[in-house]
């Protein structure tokens, strides 16, 4: 199947599609419709099959629609709006981008980075919600009109490139529609649901999991400019969304502001919440769920695997806080340095093999040959299943800190910090040390009054001596990537420590 496939079967149904504050409803006809014109006219630009096409866009329903009719018609490279020029500059090179769409009037260094051979096409918003492309320069010999096949590449992404230059991320059609439909299955998603997007739609985790999931089910997709903690409970009494999908640290901010936001809470239920993208620790999601009074399921996901590929289920099975859930439509296996897979309960890397995990990184045959064993996908994630076959992260191999050969997963020490009651964020991290190679310290955002010889007191009642931080970093807030994740490996060097 491809993108076209998933979506045409509402292609006449007159039911609304795409909502956002102050602009037009769109249903799924104008939907429909409005994507297959768009792509029509890249292809009359000399845009199709195989080309690789930047969209520089904020969050909105005009990112959604360019999405659409690029990835059905060629390949869509979405990116960061908040790129520095030069950053631009590397990812249209690394692509082979060979046109930009943004809106009217926007996106100026991406405009200044680009090649003299690319085309530079502008999304503009119509009175009814649609859009219209004009191509503003590069124009190209017409290509037939013609829509992608699924072994096409939809998208392409970058992987975070924590540990060296980021890697190319091919997905293709096939990978795209088996994991949006594995996230429709998973939740039971139907025309009834109403989803609120907040993840930045150049992340997979928005694209995939908040966007396609829903447009895959029928159901209603509010999209509004980002995510916004100041907004967040108006959109939610305004448009009554059933789930949300977002990373922990923006579930957090929105536990924070519950209290003045109760009854909007109490008004607006969810059916479920979902958390992806980065750990979310037990003390939240109890909090959650307390506060909201709606089931928080804590899923697994990678742009290698086209987002998500465990999830905790919803009630009546059972959820587990703390794990990462089960495998649907995924199979999920932990596999010993020689390749053997392991029994549940045994600790070892984390592999997925299934319709939706990409087929490998471009022009990178040295990292393809460490991603992939015997079959299986590489996560580089670190874990354990359970007796019930549930998995459990300790963290991801590179996260690890080993500290004079004492293994120390951080993902357990932040849960400990975050039940301190003067605690609001919390983040354990490695630092070099001449004695153990590794040590453990610690960045604590509190929200009343705690020193470090109390938070060391409170960790050494529940952790071992060596899991203990040696030393805690009272700061104003912890350094965040663009998609609110909090990059580990960096935040030594992020916090200046040496």
């Amino acid at each position: 199947m491809t993108i076209h496939d998933l979506l045409s079967p509402t292609g006449s149904d007159h039911d609304e599609a795409l909502f956002a504050p102050g602009k037009p409803t769109l249903s799924y006809k104008q939907l429909y419709d409005n994507v297959i014109q768009l792509s029509a006219a890249l292809n009359s630009f000399g845009i199709g099959r195989g080309d690789r096409v930047a969209m520089v866009m904020g969050n909105g329903p005009e990112t959604v629609v360019t999405f659409l009719a690029v990835a059905i018609s060629a390949t869509a490279a979405p990116l960061n709006p908040n790129y520095k020029k030069e950053e631009f500059a590397y990812y249209y090179e690394d692509t082979k981008a060979r046109a930009l769409i943004t809106l009217p009037g926007s996106a100026e260094l991406a405009r200044e980075a680009m090649t003299e051979d690319m085309a530079l096409i502008e999304a503009t918003p119509q009175e009814d919600g649609t859009l219209s492309f004009e191509l503003i320069k590069g124009q190209r010999e017409p290509r037939p009109t013609e829509l992608a096949a699924p072994e096409d590449v939809a998208m392409i992404l970058h992987t975070s490139g924590t540990t060296g230059a980021p890697k190319r991320v091919p997905l293709r059609h096939s990978n795209i529609v088996a994991s949006a439909n594995n996230i429709k299955s998973t939740y039971n998603l139907t025309k009834d649901d109403t989803g609120l997007c907040v993840m930045p739609l150049f992340h997979i985790h928005g694209i995939i999991a908040s966007t396609l999931s829903t447009l895959a089910a029928g159901g209603k997709l509010v999209c509004p400019p980002g995510f916004s903690a100041l907004e967040f409970w108006s959109w939610v009494d305004t448009y009554k969304p059933t789930w949300y999908s977002a990373v922990p640290t923006m579930h957090q901010t929105l536990l924070a502001r519950a209290e003045s936001n109760k009854d909007i809470i109490e008004a607006n239920p969810f059916r479920f919440i979902r958390s992806s993208s980065s750990p979310l620790p037990p003390v939240i999601l109890e909090r959650m769920e307390e506060v909201f009074k709606a089931p928080v399921l804590e899923a697994y996901g990678m742009s290698e695997a086209c987002h998500q590929m465990a999830s905790n289920p919803l009630p009546p099975a059972q959820r587990k806080p703390g794990s990462v859930g089960i495998g649907f439509g995924v199979e999920v296996g932990i596999m010993d340095e020689e390749g053997n897979l392991l029994e549940n309960g045994e600790l070892g890397e984390v592999v997925v093999k299934g319709p939706n995990i990409f087929s490998g990184y471009e022009e990178n045959p040295e990292a393809n040959a460490e991603a992939f064993a015997n079959g299986w996908f590489r996560t580089g994630d670190q874990g354990f299943k359970d007796e019930d076959g549930y998995l459990s992260l300790t963290g991801r191999f590179k996260e690890i800190i080993n500290r004079g050969g004492e293994k120390i997963s951080p993902i357990e020490v932040d849960d400990v910090l975050l039940r301190h009651p003067a605690v609001s964020e919390a983040i354990a991290f490695a630092v070099p040390s001449k004695v153990y190679g590794e040590d453990i310290h610690a960045a604590v955002v509190l929200k009343g009054d705690a020193d470090e010889k109390e938070l060391r007191a409170h960790c050494s009642a529940q952790l071992a001596d060596f899991k203990v931080p040696r030393r805690f970093h009272i700061v104003d807030e912890i350094p965040r990537g663009a998609t609110s994740k909090i990059q580990r490996v960096n935040l030594a060097e992020l916090l200046g420590i040496s």
